[in-house]
């Protein structure tokens, strides 16, 4: 091996053996530093459009073929487990907009846009609901992935999974392993989040100015007080009440591992490695993890 690629290999080394947050904060910082220094390096922001183009392209993907292939493997079994699992999604999720509602409510907000908002057609009533709902079910599984339509990414998997199960052994195995491939680059993406969340604030303070997030101070504490509570104690509380021991340890745990990397890729799906890991450690059933992982990073907006 020549000296270059040792070189290489050292350097790669001792960049994962960094925290991932700790590489965070340090890609925020130089960040702010660099876009103060050099206001005009906007070119940084293609680091950061490369990490969000990467993670939006692989997340649909990852999605599509964990879920099929969990639901492929003949020892996968969905007890009553999941439906807890399914029960406490949608639980967290009224709870988490419950509260949004009550605090934005408490402490409105007003935001002064760089650009005007793109206008949306507002669902008038149920039906649309549902119509709109069943349309992206039944999509084209081609164009689910594409425009990242989770909800129709995950019913064509749950149709292919369970239609494969009946299938041989060699294409159970073919699926498994096309899962564990890009689970792997998933992760390989995730590795280079500080270097796309340098090149996103270095854009961003270079092209707004600092005296623009000045101005959301106060929003950015109704928003990060929001999701403390949620985080801190209606999580903590509905793990209490379901398994009667103490959640802190735990809560404390997935915060850190896999709150933070969530936070600032902005992007469940793309977490899913991450909270796979952290079920794999835990001793947690794969045949349950292995589906409501994926799922939650669907449904499960809390």
């Amino acid at each position: 091996m020549n000296p270059f690629m040792k070189t290489l290999k050292k350097i790669a080394a001792a960049y994962n053996g960094v925290s991932l947050i700790l590489r965070i904060a340090i890609g925020l910082v130089v960040g702010v530093i660099l876009a103060l220094v050099c206001p005009g390096a906007t070119w940084l922001k293609e680091l950061g459009n490369l990490f969000v183009g990467a993670l939006k392209g692989i997340a649909p993907v990852l999605v599509f073929v964990i879920v099929a292939s969990a639901l492929a493997q003949g020892s996968s079994k969905l007890d009553r487990r999941f439906g807890t699992v399914v029960w406490l999604y949608m639980l967290t999720t009224f709870v988490a907009a419950a509260l949004s509602v009550v605090t934005s409510m408490l402490f409105p907000q007003t935001l002064l846009l760089a650009e005007a908002a793109e206008a949306e057609v507002i669902p008038q009533g149920l039906g649309e609901v549902m119509h709109t709902l069943l349309s992206n079910i039944v999509s084209n599984p081609i164009s689910a992935i594409m425009n990242g339509n989770y909800i129709g990414i995950l019913a064509w998997a749950i149709a292919m999974g369970v239609v494969l199960r009946h299938g041989t052994v060699a294409t159970r195995e073919v699926l498994n392993d096309a899962a564990k491939g890009v689970e792997f680059v998933v992760r390989l993406v995730i590795r280079f989040a500080p270097v796309g969340i340098f090149g996103l604030v270095a854009n961003t303070f270079a092209t707004t100015g600092a005296e623009v997030f000045i101005g959301y101070i106060q929003l950015l504490v109704v928003l990060l007080g929001s999701m403390f509570f949620v985080a801190l104690v209606i999580n903590p509380f509905l793990v209490w009440f379901c398994t009667h021991k103490n959640p802190f340890p735990v809560t404390l745990m997935t915060l850190r591992e896999s709150g933070v990397a969530a936070f600032f890729t902005r992007s469940s799906a793309a977490n899913i490695p991450v909270n796979l890991e952290i079920c794999r450690r835990l001793g947690l059933p794969e045949s349950t993890y292995s589906i409501s992982i994926p799922v939650g990073a669907t449904i499960n907006m809390a």
